[in-house]
């Protein structure tokens, strides 16, 4: 999880060791009690495997006369980066390395975003199950105040449940394909008259002759 975490934040940016604490506490703070000091073992291990860079940054980055150690991933890092968003099995469902998962969604492939929220509620649904079977058959046992941590905890699982349905349906909606955007703009309207061009006048009608012809269209009198 926690090389998850560090090969995520680094392919952001390089980092000097300062960062990337204060990255990983607001990445992993709500979901893992983050310890500083797993932090420098794990960096050490990812340098030796080719995953991560340390250089020092010199006098600039100096303070209170020890230099700074900028971390950088390597092209080697960002495979491994990338082979670790790719996994979305069982390990990904549970409850610290979900939120890691999550935290990284939007590096992550859209079907193995699907792939581990359908699996996350399966966990989840498969948990509630329990816990009211638990509560229907402890009812009796336990006092007002236990019944109802074990009701708080259902409520935490269903409302999870009902969050992971609404992200499910919506990752499928993207999915789906050949999805059209049905606001089709409006037809376009004919064009009015120009004012600086007046329409031509009608032409009047044309006149009825006054001499009359006989059946063989001779004009009488005209011999």
């Amino acid at each position: 999880m926690l090389e998850l975490a560090v090969l995520g934040i680094l392919s952001e940016s390089p980092m000097h060791g300062y960062e990337l604490r204060k990255r990983l506490a607001a990445v992993l703070g709500a979901f893992h009690r983050f310890s500083y000091g797993s932090l420098y073992p794990c960096l050490r291990k990812l340098q030796a495997e080719g995953y991560v860079t340390a250089d020092d940054a010199g006098a600039a980055g100096r303070i209170g006369g020890r230099s700074r150690v900028v971390y950088t991933l390597t092209g080697e890092g960002k495979e491994r980066l990338a082979e670790l968003l790719g996994e979305g099995g069982p390990s990904s469902w549970e409850d610290e390395m979900f939120g890691v998962r999550f935290a990284f969604f939007g590096k992550t492939d859209a079907a193995v975003r699907l792939r581990i929220l359908e699996g996350r509620r399966t966990r989840l649904e498969e948990r509630r199950e329990k816990v009211r079977s638990a509560l229907t058959r402890t009812r009796e046992r336990f006092d007002a105040y236990t019944l109802e941590l074990q009701r708080h905890g259902l409520e935490s699982v269903e409302r999870e449940v009902r969050w992971l349905t609404e992200l499910i349906e919506t990752e499928r909606a993207q999915a789906t394909p050949g999805a059209v955007d049905l606001d089709l703009p409006e037809p376009p309207r004919p064009p009015s008259p120009s004012p600086s061009r007046p329409l031509p006048a009608a032409a009047p009608p044309a006149a009825s002759p006054t001499t009359s012809q006989d059946p063989d269209g001779e004009v009488p009198g005209a011999r």
